[in-house]
């Protein structure tokens, strides 16, 4: 039987393709590889099939990396995003490792190796300054990379997220939602356990058919043991968080209904993260903000965007 939501994949590739991206391949380091879609116009098509396509240009137009969360890769997490952007920005979407092709054979799964890797692949397709938009597990990821990388990473753009996963924040979220632990909220094995991912993440009841979570399960989790481990790496004690001093602007964009990370922690971090941090609030979605809103979300970001360029640049 054919798996429904495989076969919408070429569908929706073909989509991103007419946006503007493509899909290719970084070797950060032997043993590590990293999938992005990036901008056409960077890229040169493979003359054969089984050529893999040529960097002939750096990025024309300011840089947008889009990091995804933990139930979906790039291209799925941000598919309402993608095309809202490239006309005035280079859009890049990484698989971070263990999601889509990203993969490695290092033991690492703390989320500053995931930063580290994402430096390092942008860095190899040319970006030198960018700003990044992370959801939920790419919201810490995206944290790290500023923390770590000032220089590249001009701004950012948090949702849903948090600036590490203390054991209290976890603790505290996972029996207000009544799982035992992230993996059992993260990586349903079931179509049951799928459900009640989606009906705590999403602000209205999603319904779709059994079938469809099913052949959703197939394709979206893979790689369980490693992403079992990146879950139990973002964790740490609370007395060990420290709140780096960012000097971005670090903009929170919040679902009001977020039932994972709610709008009191996301206001409380504005307050922990100082003077260049603001905060802004959708009305009736939850954690699943830009997917659930996307039309919303795409003005909210966009309006950021335009806030961070040159005048001259922003009436363009």
């Amino acid at each position: 039987m054919v798996n429904l939501v495989a076969a919408q994949k070429p569908l929706l590739h073909g989509l991103m393709k007419m946006a503007g991206v493509r899909p290719y391949t970084v070797e950060i380091e032997p043993g590590t590889a990293m999938s992005f879609w990036v901008p056409s116009e960077i890229i040169a098509k493979p003359k054969k099939r089984d050529e893999k396509p040529n960097l002939i240009a750096k990025p024309s137009k300011p840089v947008v990396v889009l990091v995804h969360g933990f139930a979906g890769d790039g291209i799925v997490t941000w598919q309402f995003q993608i095309g809202a952007l490239t006309k005035k920005y280079s859009v890049y979407v990484p698989d971070l490792l263990f999601f889509g092709g990203s993969i490695t054979d290092k033991p690492d799964r703390s989320p500053t190796f995931q930063a580290e890797c994402l430096a390092t692949g942008l860095r190899k397709l040319g970006v030198e300054r960018c700003v990044v938009i992370g959801f939920s597990y790419g919201g810490m990821v995206a944290f790290k990379m500023a923390e770590l990388y000032p220089e590249l990473v001009q701004a950012m753009v948090i949702s849903g997220s948090v600036l590490a996963m203390t054991d209290s924040i976890s603790v505290t979220a996972l029996n207000e939602l009544g799982f035992s632990s992230s993996s059992e909220l993260l990586l349903p094995t079931s179509v049951k356990g799928l459900k009640a991912l989606l009906s705590v993440a999403a602000y209205k009841k999603l319904w779709f058919p059994d079938r469809l979570h099913k052949d959703y399960l197939e394709v979206m989790f893979t790689n369980r043991d490693e992403r079992r481990e990146l879950l139990e790496a973002l964790v740490i004690s609370r007395k060990d968080l420290t709140i780096p001093s960012f000097p971005q602007r670090v903009h929170l964009l919040w679902g009001e209904n977020d039932q994972i990370f709610k709008l009191e922690l996301a206001q409380n971090m504005r307050g922990q993260l100082g003077e260049n941090a603001t905060f802004e609030g959708i009305k009736k979605a939850g954690h699943l903000v830009h997917l659930e809103r996307p039309c919303v979300y795409n003005r909210c970001l966009k309006q950021f965007l335009s806030s961070l360029l040159p005048a001259t640049e922003a009436k363009k």
